[in-house]
């Protein structure tokens, strides 16, 4: 992955409301595997119906 994807992921998961710190902990996690960084599962808030 090159530097203009990562961000665009780091912005695409900062407008679905991930801190940087989970950021931080995800790509730590992918890159060590150690799963002190795995990130738990949230909750999902249902989605909003378009118009």
């Amino acid at each position: 992955m090159n530097m203009q994807e990562n961000a665009r992921l780091i912005l695409g998961l900062r407008a679905k409301g991930w801190t940087d710190t989970e950021i931080n902990d995800l790509v730590l996690w992918i890159e060590t595997g150690n799963e002190k960084y795995n990130p738990e599962k949230k909750e999902e808030k249902p989605h909003e119906e378009r118009k």
